[in-house]
């Protein structure tokens, strides 16, 4: 009967110590748990449903579905999902040992089983915890800018798939005034009434070779566009094609460039990431300071050979009497700290210097299409419509028209190659903003699920 009690003694007492390992988490932690559960209940393969594209797709339509099929997207949410699930060990007591010890002279004189617990003082857990948050909010960090450049990626391929979509029926209506212009050459040079040479006739058709060249090189280039924006949206080159998008390149308005400041240093995703890494460093600092205090053992043993049982409580403790290793240690984790705090404020001059020049590119395609616009095409136009009007009044020959026409077409490819510079600018500010990412929905939680109070 007194070996009965004393066994369930023994086992509550287990029971009780073991469920004090178990903490509930706190409020902080459970935000961001439900913040991973809202992203990973779309965001899985086999569990998010995938937007149909089609003839009436928007681009956000696209920028979801690469969000949602791209690999990429989702070994960022596991990294996240890997820090988030690190902070419940981060902060819990180490795993109990069971113990066994005998004595053995010719038989077995004692046999003492029991158990050891590892104590942590609660300052010190709670510091452990800090940095595993803070870890997490760095991995969230980065899953919010892999999001990013995956819609930049989906964006840059589209623009690059409209701008050859655009390049082509240009280069084929400079081949048609080339055709046309070559045309009327050889019958003036046939009649004598030209003054076209066989030079320049020779010179047509070098340059009508050319681009037909040039129109050999879009296919290939089409063919290439459009297997990067398959790949863009997370799809293999063996998939099959998806809608291929018909939105025409456009100007795309921006904000000043106060306002577009002030969104980098707000939101930018690279120097989110290295914000929350000086405080990751910060909560590393403050763990390298635990160091100074003490850790505990707490044990009970029981020797079960004897009647009655004997009992053997252990405890140890530890002395962090190393002070150069403490002092180093700290000394570590505050260049550590000093370093990211560092890192952020040259990330900041970056972002400065690339924010210039993106807004450098947009100015200067501004500048080429509205020169093209206002001043180029007109001439061109009121070039035509002379050389038309001398032609009714024979006073004129008809080869100033196909000239015209071939002046204006090569006017509308520089306009095009203008747009796209200026689209291709105005992604890498979107990128830094984080605002490329239209369509993200759920994916992308408005406010940061930081553990941080």
């Amino acid at each position: 009967m007194i070996r009965s009690t004393t066994h369930a003694t023994l086992a509550a007492g287990c029971l009780v110590l073991l469920a004090g390992c178990n903490t509930m988490p706190a409020a902080a932690e459970r935000t961001v748990r439900d913040h991973l559960a809202a992203v990973g209940h779309e965001l899985p393969p086999g569990r998010g449903q995938l937007p149909l594209l089609g003839a009436e797709s928007q681009p956000s339509d696209y920028v979801r579905f690469a969000l949602l099929k791209h690999p990429a997207v989702f070994a960022a949410y596991s990294e996240w999902r890997a820090a988030v699930e690190s902070i419940a060990p981060a902060r819990a007591l180490p795993d109990p040992q069971i113990t066994f010890q005998a004595d053995i002279a010719g038989t077995v004189t004692s046999l003492m089983p029991g158990v050891l617990f590892d104590l942590m003082v609660p300052g010190k857990r709670a510091a452990l915890a800090r940095e595993a948050a803070a870890d997490s909010e760095v991995a969230y960090r980065e899953y919010v800018g892999t999001v990013a450049r995956t819609a930049a990626e989906v964006r840059k391929a589209w623009i690059e798939l409209a701008f050859i979509e655009g390049m082509i029926p240009l280069r084929e209506a400079s081949l048609t005034a080339i055709g046309q212009s070559a045309d009327i050459a050889a019958a003036e040079y046939s009649t004598g009434r030209g003054v076209t040479t066989l030079e320049g006739q020779i010179q047509t058709a070098g340059e009508a070779a050319r681009i037909h060249s040039e129109l050999a090189t879009l296919a290939d280039r089409l063919h290439a566009a459009r297997v990067q924006f398959k790949s863009a949206l997370g799809l293999e080159p063996a998939d099959p094609n998806p809608f291929w998008p018909r939105f025409p390149l456009t100007p795309t308005v921006l904000l000043s460039e106060e306002e577009l400041w002030r969104r980098v240093q707000a939101s930018n995703p690279d120097l989110a990431k290295m914000r929350a890494m000086v405080e990751m460093a910060v909560a590393g600092e403050a763990v390298a300071r635990q160091g100074r205090i003490p850790d505990f053992t707490a044990g009970l043993m029981a020797d079960v050979k004897q009647a009655p049982w004997i009992w053997r409580p252990t405890a140890t403790v530890t002395l962090p009497v190393w002070r150069g290793k403490i002092a180093g240690q700290i000394a570590a984790a505050q260049a550590r700290r000093e370093a990211a705090a560092a890192n952020v404020d040259a990330e900041r001059l970056s972002m400065a210097a690339e924010l210039a020049r993106m807004l450098y590119m947009v100015r200067e395609a501004d500048r080429m299409i509205a020169y093209i616009d206002t001043t180029a095409l007109p001439n061109v136009d009121r070039t035509v419509a002379s050389a038309e009007a001398s032609i009714q009044s024979g006073m004129g020959g008809s080869g100033m028209i196909p000239e015209a026409r071939l002046m204006a077409a090569n006017m509308r490819i520089e306009r095009l190659s203008a747009l796209r510079e200026w689209e291709q600018a105005v992604t890498e500010l979107l990128l830094m903003t984080a605002e490329v990412a239209t369509g993200a929905g759920s994916l992308l939680p408005e406010t940061s699920p930081s553990t941080r109070q």
